[in-house]
């Protein structure tokens, strides 16, 4: 059997295991990753490697990992999170009377989401109106769900804050053997659950800001279209998109949206 067909039969096998639809996956990522699983397994060929995934079933949740890996970590990119500190998010907020809803799109074990809390809660206390933070909401979706366990259980290793600003730190999280812990009021405000980007959806909810970061660009060209008319979608006019700084905003949605911000792909739903 030639070496495309048992890539072909692997990645069937690996679609109906997983239910992730690979096709939508770059095919150079793909097999980058796939790469890592063989050799840490030992084996050099796709067949051999689909045998071991069928005689294995921790195997499969070690590929599955190693398919929606992460890096993350809290403030990352603290330019990004700057800009939406100081000129995006105070004008959002203000003309909602506080009621934002934003969704992380690939939220990993929960850095992003809760950064975004702790942005609104402090704009909430500088302008005096912390009641106004109940009125956030943040829906975390992943499709990684040792991630989301993670970010359900918002403790996390004190290394993961280092870009952080100190002042959200000593007021946002507090200490537990483990490390640091998000504090209740800002857990509240997440809502995590699991969704596959890769797969038919309808947004959970109209949103004045979403943030798909690091994520689309793993998708081959088809795929990151839908998904940037999806959010295109999700956002209210006048809503803010943010993108990973390497990603691009690319066919049909990109008349839907007003660049705001080239450096840190911040855009803006146009009317």
């Amino acid at each position: 059997m030639s070496d495309e067909v048992e890539f072909a039969a692997l990645t069937g096998l690996i679609s109906r295991e997983t239910g992730f639809a690979l096709d939508a996956y770059k095919d150079k990522c793909l097999r980058r990753r796939i790469a890592v699983r063989m050799r840490a397994c030992g084996v050099h060929t796709y067949g051999d490697y689909r045998t071991v995934l069928s005689r294995t079933p921790s195997e499969i949740e070690r590929l599955r990992d190693a398919l929606t890996i992460n890096v993350t970590r809290f403030y990352r990119n603290r330019e990004t999170w700057d800009a939406l500190r100081s000129r995006f998010l105070p004008p959002l907020w203000q003309a909602r009377d506080g009621r934002l809803d934003v969704w992380s799109a690939g939220c990993s074990s929960g850095e992003e989401p809760y950064t975004v809390a702790m942005l609104v809660a402090a704009l909430c206390a500088e302008r005096g109106r912390m009641a106004w933070l109940d009125r956030l909401t943040v829906d975390a979706t992943d499709v990684d769900r040792e991630s989301m366990a993670r970010a359900g259980a918002g403790t996390y290793q004190r290394e993961a804050f280092q870009e952080t600003p100190p002042e959200f730190v000593d007021r946002f999280t507090h200490a537990v053997p483990d490390g640091l812990a998000i504090v209740p009021e800002l857990r509240r405000r997440v809502r995590i659950r699991e969704l596959d980007l890769t797969a038919a959806m309808v947004a959970a909810r109209t949103y004045d800001l979403v943030l798909c970061r690091n994520v689309v660009i793993y998708f081959d060209r088809p795929m990151q279209e839908r998904l940037f008319s999806a959010f295109a979608d999700a956002l209210r006019p006048g809503g803010i998109l943010v993108l990973g700084k390497v990603e691009t905003l690319l066919g049909p949605a990109r008349d839907r949206f007003l660049l705001c911000d080239a450096r840190e792909r911040i855009y803006e739903r146009a009317a």
